[in-house]
């Protein structure tokens, strides 16, 4: 219907947006997954459309009988049969059609939101950092919606608009040419009209308020999931002000939008008074020569009363159809868009082993960077075996963990896990034999049983709680009201940072995976909770190859192996002892950690 054009993401980036051809293909391959409910939808809809078109004969019928007198009594009252049998089986027949319409719609909505999320769950690490969280939910919620007003614009009322109107033209051309023609030239400038002004002159604008929307909505979560920080700060002013500044962009954005459809509204009615003008001026001059009965007049009048009708649903549901594709496009974008990571084709789960890594000439760059972050990188971890990772920041120690999982795909060499190229092996089967406790655990607002049993949710509630006490989480889980039924808040927030760490903690015990990664677990902790932490890292530990992220010298003293990283490389490797007493990078980190701690 109208070329790609381009618009403003919600941060700020340029994108093309894509045609409303490709937006309704996109949501006519839901319609078509169920054959059967669309065609019984269809045919039931063209059905009620025949007695619709029936409607304007039978009105001119019981006209021409009645005007005959009382000795057409009989007749008339068969006219008048007719009249309302026709009205009847429409509403009949089109409530019927709805029933069809219905369960299409709830279930394609289902699935379209479903395979949306998993589609938006599948993209890379890289593309969640570049997109605002909320505005991604905004953007699933509004496509679901989106197609909703497509298909209702396009098969209940568009459609069957379009057929009463030629029809009901065609007729009046055959009973009346002057009427017919009018009719028929009103009816095309109409569509016309509605087709490319909607998608030249209102589209543009309606883009940049539905990315304004979306823009809120990220604005908005990210503020209300930070509110600890904007508190701390006391930026609440500063933060509603912002939120401010953005709803006021959207105001004036969808207000241009909302005036473009009401010049457009304008127009369509401005084209309504001429086809009713022209259209009993046609028939009152037909009926001045005697060449138009009173049925025939009638006839003109409840077919202008009909077409009328449709042509105004029309205009609104051809704005209803414009946005329902806006606010689906992106949807319908994301569909095209191939996951940045992906398996290979019949690519095997990862087997789990003892843990064995082995980085093999390995060349890796950041999408945003120059010069690549490791160049022929080699490095190997026996399995069991506990390696500490140091250095400055931005030395390569996370970027180490994150190729471990395969949350970036390497430039170059490959890494293998037990004899497996992590890249030819499913990433879902790699990262659940990978347990990572972060720094600051992010758990779901959810029970505290369900998100220590995140990692293998048939787990019994014996294992849980076992786990639980392995992590030194049991007796304060069970000092809380509800205990493990308690809800945690958002990321966590109703516990303590002791208490989200030891959480993860039981919840890696649980996984119970070969190879666990530890990004100082401990380093924001007050002593009293940093030992009991300590202590179930330092279970959790055993038997399982583990690298640790350290960012406190002191937690790694007992490292079978600690890896000095700086600028992608590891300059010095060895115990504690030795490279201390080396004098080297680690020596003068040590020394630095000393004297702040």
């Amino acid at each position: 219907m109208t070329d790609a054009i381009d618009d403003e993401d919600e941060t700020g980036g340029r994108r093309r947006a894509l045609s409303n051809a490709r937006v309704l293909g996109f949501i006519a391959r839901f319609w078509l997954r169920r054959r059967g409910l669309f065609l019984a939808g269809v045919g039931l809809t063209l059905a009620a459309i025949c007695f619709d078109l029936a409607l304007p004969w039978a009105s001119g019928r019981l006209i021409d009988t009645v005007t005959k007198g009382p000795s057409a009594i009989d007749a008339a009252w068969g006219a008048w049969a007719a009249f309302v049998g026709v009205y009847l089986g429409f509403s009949l027949i089109r409530n019927l059609a709805m029933r069809f319409w219905i369960p299409l719609a709830a279930r394609n909505m289902e699935e379209m939101t479903n395979e949306g999320y998993a589609r938006v769950q599948a993209f890379s690490s890289d593309w969640h950092a570049d997109s605002f969280a909320g505005a991604t939910v905004r953007k699933l919620t509004r496509a679901m919606w989106g197609y909703d007003s497509v298909t209702d614009a396009v098969t209940i009322w568009l459609a069957p608009s379009l057929i009463v109107l030629v029809g009901l033209s065609v007729m009046l051309l055959l009973r009346q040419p002057l009427a017919g023609g009018v009719a028929l030239v009103v009816v095309a400038g109409y569509l016309v009209m509605n087709l490319v002004v909607t998608a030249r002159y209102v589209r543009p604008a309606n883009l940049r308020s539905n990315a304004l929307d979306s823009k809120i909505g990220g604005t908005l979560a990210d503020a209300v999931t930070s509110n600890p920080t904007v508190k701390s700060f006391g930026a609440e002013a500063r933060e509603s002000a912002r939120v401010a500044q953005i709803t006021a962009a959207w105001r004036q954005a969808v207000m241009v939008t909302w005036h473009k459809f009401t010049n457009v509204w304008l127009g369509q009615n401005l084209l309504l008074v001429l086809l009713q003008g022209g259209l009993t001026a046609a028939m009152i001059h037909a009926w001045a020569k005697g060449t138009a009965t009173p049925g025939d007049v009638a006839f003109a009048i409840t077919a202008f009363m009909l077409m009328s009708g449709y042509l105004r649903n029309m205009g609104e549901n051809i704005r209803m159809l414009q946005k329902g594709l806006d606010d689906t496009e992106d949807l319908a974008a994301w569909e095209g868009l191939a996951p940045q990571i992906a398996d290979v084709p019949h690519a095997p789960d990862f087997v789990r082993g003892p843990g064995a890594i082995a980085f093999e000439d390995v060349t890796f760059r950041y999408k945003s960077a120059g010069a690549p972050l490791y160049d022929h990188f080699s490095l190997k971890i026996a399995p069991g075996e506990r390696v500490a990772l140091v250095g400055p920041t931005g030395s390569g120690k996370s970027t180490f963990v994150k190729l471990v999982q395969r949350l970036h795909d390497l430039q170059g060499g490959r890494i293998v896990i037990d004899g497996q190229d992590v890249a030819k092996v499913t990433q879902g089967s790699l990262r659940r034999a990978i347990a990572v406790v972060p720094q600051d655990p992010a758990l779901f607002h959810r029970t505290l049983r369900e998100n220590i049993a995140y990692g293998r949710p048939d787990a019994t509630d014996e294992e849980i709680v076992s786990a639980a006490k392995k992590a030194r989480a049991h007796d304060f889980i069970l000092r809380l009201p509800q205990g493990y039924d308690t809800l945690v808040g958002e990321r966590g927030i109703k516990l303590s940072g002791g208490e989200r760490q030891r959480v993860a903690i039981a919840r890696a015990f649980l996984t119970d995976a070969p190879i666990l990664v530890l990004d100082e677990a401990t380093s924001s902790l007050d002593v009293e909770t940093e030992g009991q932490v300590q202590a179930a890292a330092e279970a959790l530990m055993q038997g399982r190859t583990t690298i640790v992220i350290a960012h406190r010298l002191s937690t790694v003293r007992g490292a079978d192996r600690i890896l000095v990283f700086q600028n992608g490389r590891v300059v010095e490797e060895g115990r504690h002892g030795e490279l201390k007493a080396a004098g080297g990078v680690y020596a003068r980190l040590n020394a630095v950690s000393e004297g702040v701690g």
